[in-house]
Protein backbone atom coordinates (compact mmCIF):
# COMPACT_ATOMS: atom_id res chain seq x y z
CA UNK A 1 0.00 0.00 0.00
CA UNK A 2 1.20 3.50 -1.17
CA UNK A 3 1.81 6.16 2.07
CA UNK A 4 1.51 9.79 2.02
CA UNK A 5 5.23 10.06 0.44
CA UNK A 6 5.13 7.36 -2.25
CA UNK A 7 1.47 9.18 -2.98
CA UNK A 8 3.75 12.40 -3.62
CA UNK A 9 6.36 11.31 -5.56
CA UNK A 10 3.88 9.38 -7.79
CA UNK A 11 1.71 12.26 -8.55
CA UNK A 12 5.13 14.39 -8.96
CA UNK A 13 6.08 12.16 -11.77
CA UNK A 14 3.29 12.06 -13.24
CA UNK A 15 1.65 15.35 -12.84
CA UNK A 16 -1.62 13.71 -11.80
CA UNK A 17 -4.28 15.84 -9.26
CA UNK A 18 -6.27 12.52 -8.77
CA UNK A 19 -3.18 10.29 -7.23
CA UNK A 20 -3.46 13.30 -4.44
CA UNK A 21 -7.36 12.23 -2.92
CA UNK A 22 -6.01 13.82 0.19
CA UNK A 23 -8.61 14.91 3.32
CA UNK A 24 -9.98 18.48 1.97
CA UNK A 25 -9.48 21.13 4.05
CA UNK A 26 -13.53 22.58 5.37
CA UNK A 27 -14.15 25.51 3.00
CA UNK A 28 -16.06 28.63 4.46
CA UNK A 29 -19.90 29.02 4.43
CA UNK A 30 -21.35 31.56 2.30
CA UNK A 31 -24.58 33.52 2.43
CA UNK A 32 -25.65 36.68 -0.22
CA UNK A 33 -27.50 39.47 1.56
CA UNK A 34 -28.83 41.85 -0.86
CA UNK A 35 -28.72 45.38 0.43
CA UNK A 36 -25.95 45.37 2.95
CA UNK A 37 -23.73 47.84 1.65
CA UNK A 38 -20.51 48.40 3.82
CA UNK A 39 -20.90 51.99 4.36
CA UNK A 40 -24.36 51.98 5.78
CA UNK A 41 -25.48 51.27 8.80
CA UNK A 42 -21.81 49.84 9.65
CA UNK A 43 -22.76 46.39 7.29
CA UNK A 44 -19.22 46.79 6.28
CA UNK A 45 -18.13 45.63 10.51
CA UNK A 46 -21.58 43.21 10.92
CA UNK A 47 -20.11 41.20 7.83
CA UNK A 48 -17.08 40.75 9.36
CA UNK A 49 -18.41 39.91 12.58
CA UNK A 50 -20.69 37.27 10.93
CA UNK A 51 -17.89 36.10 9.55
CA UNK A 52 -15.75 35.89 12.94
CA UNK A 53 -18.65 34.36 14.96
CA UNK A 54 -20.25 32.25 12.14
CA UNK A 55 -17.78 31.28 9.94
CA UNK A 56 -20.01 32.74 6.91
CA UNK A 57 -18.23 34.76 4.06
CA UNK A 58 -21.27 37.14 3.11
CA UNK A 59 -19.65 39.88 0.07
CA UNK A 60 -21.50 43.15 0.48
CA UNK A 61 -23.88 44.26 -1.92
CA UNK A 62 -24.39 48.00 -2.84
CA UNK A 63 -28.00 47.36 -4.00
CA UNK A 64 -30.49 49.87 -2.36
CA UNK A 65 -34.01 48.77 -1.05
CA UNK A 66 -35.75 48.61 -4.35
CA UNK A 67 -32.80 47.86 -6.53
CA UNK A 68 -32.73 44.57 -3.95
CA UNK A 69 -36.59 44.11 -4.21
CA UNK A 70 -36.47 44.66 -8.27
CA UNK A 71 -33.38 42.06 -8.46
CA UNK A 72 -35.51 39.61 -6.52
CA UNK A 73 -38.15 39.68 -8.28
CA UNK A 74 -36.13 39.04 -11.80
CA UNK A 75 -34.73 36.45 -9.75
CA UNK A 76 -37.54 34.30 -8.92
CA UNK A 77 -37.19 31.43 -10.86
CA UNK A 78 -33.44 30.82 -9.59
CA UNK A 79 -32.65 33.04 -6.70
CA UNK A 80 -29.35 34.51 -6.13
CA UNK A 81 -29.93 35.77 -2.78
CA UNK A 82 -30.33 34.20 0.85
CA UNK A 83 -31.42 36.95 2.74
CA UNK A 84 -32.14 40.37 2.24
CA UNK A 85 -32.16 44.16 4.11
CA UNK A 86 -34.82 46.35 3.32
CA UNK A 87 -36.20 49.76 4.58
CA UNK A 88 -39.26 49.36 6.69
CA UNK A 89 -42.08 50.01 3.93
CA UNK A 90 -40.60 47.68 1.16
CA UNK A 91 -40.80 44.65 3.80
CA UNK A 92 -44.61 44.02 3.08
CA UNK A 93 -44.08 44.61 -1.03
CA UNK A 94 -41.47 41.88 -1.17
CA UNK A 95 -44.17 39.48 1.05
CA UNK A 96 -46.78 40.88 -1.68
CA UNK A 97 -44.30 39.44 -4.60
CA UNK A 98 -44.12 36.67 -3.42
CA UNK A 99 -40.34 36.65 -3.00
CA UNK A 100 -39.24 36.41 0.32
CA UNK A 101 -40.87 33.26 3.12
CA UNK A 102 -41.67 33.13 6.69
CA UNK A 103 -39.23 32.66 9.46
CA UNK A 104 -39.37 33.45 13.08
CA UNK A 105 -35.66 34.03 14.12
CA UNK A 106 -34.27 33.36 17.72
CA UNK A 107 -35.84 36.03 19.84
CA UNK A 108 -39.15 36.76 17.36
CA UNK A 109 -41.43 36.68 19.88
CA UNK A 110 -39.90 39.78 21.74
CA UNK A 111 -40.14 41.86 18.66
CA UNK A 112 -43.30 44.73 19.49
CA UNK A 113 -46.02 43.83 16.70
CA UNK A 114 -45.82 46.66 14.64
CA UNK A 115 -42.05 45.84 13.53
CA UNK A 116 -42.68 42.24 11.97
CA UNK A 117 -44.96 40.66 10.03
CA UNK A 118 -47.33 38.84 11.87
CA UNK A 119 -46.68 35.35 9.59
CA UNK A 120 -42.73 36.34 9.85
CA UNK A 121 -42.14 37.15 6.42
CA UNK A 122 -40.22 39.72 7.74
CA UNK A 123 -38.70 41.64 11.26
CA UNK A 124 -37.38 44.64 12.40
CA UNK A 125 -33.82 44.86 13.28
CA UNK A 126 -32.93 48.56 13.81
CA UNK A 127 -34.54 51.90 13.53
CA UNK A 128 -33.41 55.23 12.32
CA UNK A 129 -34.57 58.53 12.62
CA UNK A 130 -34.47 61.07 9.34
CA UNK A 131 -33.41 64.24 9.39
CA UNK A 132 -30.42 66.81 7.88
CA UNK A 133 -26.64 65.10 8.01
CA UNK A 134 -24.50 67.89 7.79
CA UNK A 135 -20.83 68.39 7.24
CA UNK A 136 -20.30 71.83 9.10
CA UNK A 137 -17.07 72.69 7.64
CA UNK A 138 -18.34 72.19 3.96
CA UNK A 139 -20.96 74.53 4.45
CA UNK A 140 -18.23 77.47 3.94
CA UNK A 141 -19.76 79.95 6.63
CA UNK A 142 -23.09 79.53 6.06
CA UNK A 143 -25.78 78.47 9.00
CA UNK A 144 -26.72 74.86 9.60
CA UNK A 145 -30.19 74.44 8.18
CA UNK A 146 -32.89 74.01 10.90
CA UNK A 147 -35.77 73.06 9.02
CA UNK A 148 -37.27 71.48 5.76
CA UNK A 149 -37.76 74.98 4.50
CA UNK A 150 -34.53 75.99 4.91
CA UNK A 151 -33.60 73.74 2.27
CA UNK A 152 -34.69 75.59 -0.51
CA UNK A 153 -32.87 78.73 0.54
CA UNK A 154 -30.52 79.96 -2.76
CA UNK A 155 -27.39 80.13 0.11
CA UNK A 156 -27.74 76.14 -0.05
CA UNK A 157 -27.24 75.16 -4.02
CA UNK A 158 -26.09 72.76 -5.37
CA UNK A 159 -25.22 71.82 -1.25
CA UNK A 160 -28.18 69.46 -0.67
CA UNK A 161 -28.66 65.59 -1.19
CA UNK A 162 -31.17 63.06 -1.05
CA UNK A 163 -31.40 59.72 -2.20
CA UNK A 164 -33.71 58.96 -5.18
CA UNK A 165 -37.05 58.47 -4.47
CA UNK A 166 -37.28 56.08 -7.57
CA UNK A 167 -35.63 53.36 -5.84
CA UNK A 168 -34.34 54.39 -2.39
CA UNK A 169 -36.54 53.46 0.84
CA UNK A 170 -34.79 56.51 2.40
CA UNK A 171 -35.28 59.23 -0.77
CA UNK A 172 -39.23 57.55 -0.31
CA UNK A 173 -39.45 58.52 3.26
CA UNK A 174 -37.99 61.77 2.94
CA UNK A 175 -41.14 62.88 0.33
CA UNK A 176 -43.18 61.43 3.29
CA UNK A 177 -41.60 63.03 5.97
CA UNK A 178 -42.09 66.16 4.00
CA UNK A 179 -45.04 65.58 3.09
CA UNK A 180 -46.31 65.28 6.45
CA UNK A 181 -44.30 67.58 8.09
CA UNK A 182 -45.78 70.33 5.57
CA UNK A 183 -49.91 69.42 6.00
CA UNK A 184 -49.76 66.35 3.41
CA UNK A 185 -51.29 63.07 4.13
CA UNK A 186 -50.98 59.24 3.21
CA UNK A 187 -53.58 60.39 0.27
CA UNK A 188 -52.59 63.16 -0.41
CA UNK A 189 -48.99 63.21 -1.57
CA UNK A 190 -49.14 67.27 -3.03
CA UNK A 191 -47.16 69.09 -0.32
CA UNK A 192 -44.14 66.68 -0.49
CA UNK A 193 -43.76 66.64 -4.18
CA UNK A 194 -44.31 70.38 -4.52
CA UNK A 195 -41.60 70.88 -2.13
CA UNK A 196 -39.22 68.75 -3.82
CA UNK A 197 -39.88 70.02 -7.57
CA UNK A 198 -39.09 73.47 -5.63
CA UNK A 199 -36.08 71.87 -4.43
CA UNK A 200 -34.99 71.20 -7.84
CA UNK A 201 -34.16 74.85 -8.29
CA UNK A 202 -31.43 74.92 -6.17
CA UNK A 203 -29.77 72.25 -7.86
CA UNK A 204 -30.17 69.03 -6.01
CA UNK A 205 -26.99 65.97 -5.63
CA UNK A 206 -29.77 63.30 -6.20
CA UNK A 207 -27.16 59.65 -5.71
CA UNK A 208 -28.95 56.08 -5.72
CA UNK A 209 -26.83 54.52 -3.30
CA UNK A 210 -26.00 55.32 0.17
CA UNK A 211 -24.21 58.54 -0.39
CA UNK A 212 -22.26 58.68 3.64
CA UNK A 213 -18.71 59.35 1.78
CA UNK A 214 -19.53 61.75 -0.21
CA UNK A 215 -20.94 63.92 2.81
CA UNK A 216 -17.67 63.15 4.87
CA UNK A 217 -15.28 64.19 1.91
CA UNK A 218 -18.02 67.78 1.56
CA UNK A 219 -19.16 66.84 -1.64
CA UNK A 220 -22.39 67.09 -0.32
CA UNK A 221 -22.52 68.82 2.99
CA UNK A 222 -26.36 68.03 3.66
CA UNK A 223 -27.89 65.20 3.13
CA UNK A 224 -31.64 64.20 4.07
CA UNK A 225 -30.19 61.03 6.05
CA UNK A 226 -30.72 59.07 9.06
CA UNK A 227 -29.45 60.06 12.98
CA UNK A 228 -27.00 56.93 12.88
CA UNK A 229 -25.05 58.14 9.79
CA UNK A 230 -24.17 61.48 11.45
CA UNK A 231 -23.65 60.37 14.18
CA UNK A 232 -21.04 57.59 12.77
CA UNK A 233 -19.62 60.27 11.53
CA UNK A 234 -18.93 62.78 14.23
CA UNK A 235 -17.83 59.95 16.79
CA UNK A 236 -16.62 56.85 14.75
CA UNK A 237 -14.95 59.43 11.98
CA UNK A 238 -13.69 62.43 13.46
CA UNK A 239 -15.86 64.27 10.84
CA UNK A 240 -17.15 67.82 11.54
CA UNK A 241 -20.70 66.42 11.39
CA UNK A 242 -24.09 67.57 12.98
CA UNK A 243 -27.72 65.83 13.15
CA UNK A 244 -30.77 68.05 12.45
CA UNK A 245 -33.85 67.05 13.34
CA UNK A 246 -36.02 69.40 11.51
CA UNK A 247 -38.74 72.10 12.96
CA UNK A 248 -41.34 71.07 11.23
CA UNK A 249 -41.10 66.80 12.32
CA UNK A 250 -40.04 63.88 10.94
CA UNK A 251 -40.35 60.18 10.89
CA UNK A 252 -38.61 57.33 12.29
CA UNK A 253 -38.17 53.91 9.49
CA UNK A 254 -37.95 50.55 10.63
CA UNK A 255 -35.28 48.57 8.96
CA UNK A 256 -36.52 44.78 8.16
CA UNK A 257 -34.72 41.44 7.22
CA UNK A 258 -36.63 38.55 5.27
CA UNK A 259 -35.39 35.24 4.29
CA UNK A 260 -35.35 35.24 0.27
CA UNK A 261 -37.85 32.23 -1.15
CA UNK A 262 -35.96 29.27 -2.23
CA UNK A 263 -32.41 30.74 -1.44
CA UNK A 264 -29.67 28.57 -2.61
CA UNK A 265 -28.22 28.98 1.33
CA UNK A 266 -31.46 28.99 3.44
CA UNK A 267 -29.07 27.17 6.25
CA UNK A 268 -26.96 29.78 6.53
CA UNK A 269 -29.18 32.66 5.78
CA UNK A 270 -31.13 31.64 9.04
CA UNK A 271 -27.97 31.73 10.93
CA UNK A 272 -27.42 34.86 10.13
CA UNK A 273 -30.96 36.24 10.81
CA UNK A 274 -30.47 34.61 14.20
CA UNK A 275 -27.50 36.28 15.20
CA UNK A 276 -28.58 40.10 13.74
CA UNK A 277 -31.21 39.54 16.28
CA UNK A 278 -28.65 38.11 19.42
CA UNK A 279 -27.46 40.22 22.05
CA UNK A 280 -24.01 40.47 20.15
CA UNK A 281 -25.69 41.41 16.94
CA UNK A 282 -28.32 43.60 18.74
CA UNK A 283 -24.96 46.12 20.52
CA UNK A 284 -23.01 45.88 16.67
CA UNK A 285 -26.39 48.37 15.62
CA UNK A 286 -26.36 50.07 19.20
CA UNK A 287 -22.58 50.64 18.83
CA UNK A 288 -23.27 51.97 15.33
CA UNK A 289 -25.99 54.67 16.33
CA UNK A 290 -29.00 52.65 15.36
CA UNK A 291 -31.56 51.64 17.72
CA UNK A 292 -31.81 48.23 18.19
CA UNK A 293 -35.11 46.63 18.09
CA UNK A 294 -34.61 45.66 21.43
CA UNK A 295 -34.22 48.90 23.46
CA UNK A 296 -32.18 47.31 26.03
CA UNK A 297 -29.01 46.98 24.29
CA UNK A 298 -28.38 50.61 23.34
CA UNK A 299 -25.64 51.33 26.46
CA UNK A 300 -25.87 54.57 28.26
CA UNK A 301 -22.47 55.70 26.67
CA UNK A 302 -23.96 55.15 23.54
CA UNK A 303 -27.11 56.76 24.02
CA UNK A 304 -25.74 59.85 25.39
CA UNK A 305 -23.87 60.79 21.84
CA UNK A 306 -27.71 61.15 20.41
CA UNK A 307 -29.44 64.87 20.80
CA UNK A 308 -31.58 65.10 23.46
CA UNK A 309 -35.10 63.27 24.05
CA UNK A 310 -36.88 66.59 23.72
CA UNK A 311 -35.31 66.84 20.59
CA UNK A 312 -36.56 63.46 19.27
CA UNK A 313 -40.34 64.32 20.10
CA UNK A 314 -40.55 65.93 16.50
CA UNK A 315 -39.75 62.53 15.43
CA UNK A 316 -42.84 59.83 15.18
CA UNK A 317 -42.68 56.37 13.97
CA UNK A 318 -44.20 55.86 10.60
CA UNK A 319 -46.58 53.37 9.55
CA UNK A 320 -44.95 50.90 7.36
CA UNK A 321 -48.15 49.01 6.07
CA UNK A 322 -49.78 52.44 5.03
CA UNK A 323 -46.14 53.56 3.51
CA UNK A 324 -45.77 50.64 1.77
CA UNK A 325 -49.29 51.03 0.10
CA UNK A 326 -48.07 54.47 -1.22
CA UNK A 327 -44.34 54.06 -2.09
CA UNK A 328 -45.13 52.78 -5.87
CA UNK A 329 -47.13 56.29 -5.88
CA UNK A 330 -44.61 58.31 -4.86
CA UNK A 331 -41.71 56.76 -6.80
CA UNK A 332 -44.07 57.32 -9.83
CA UNK A 333 -44.77 60.71 -8.81
CA UNK A 334 -41.61 61.75 -8.22
CA UNK A 335 -39.94 60.60 -11.76
CA UNK A 336 -42.71 61.89 -13.48
CA UNK A 337 -42.79 65.56 -11.34
CA UNK A 338 -39.64 66.01 -10.18
CA UNK A 339 -37.06 63.89 -11.52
Amino acid sequence: MLNRRDILLTAAATGSVAALALPARAQTATAICYNCPPEWADWGGMLRLIGQRLDIRVPPDNKNSGQALAALVAERARPVADVVYLGGQVGPQARAAGVIEPYRPVRWEEIAAPLKDAQGYWFTIHIGTLGLFVNTQALRGRPVPRSWQDLQNPVYRGMVGYLNPGSAAVGQLGVMAVNLALGGSFENLDPGINFFRQLMANNPIVPTMTAYARVLSGEIPILIDFDFNAYRAKYTDQAPAVFVIPQEGTLQLPYVMALVRNGPNPAQGRRMLDFVLSEEGQRHWANAFMRPVFPGAMPAEVQRRFLPAAEYQRARPVDVLRLAAVARQIAERYQREVG
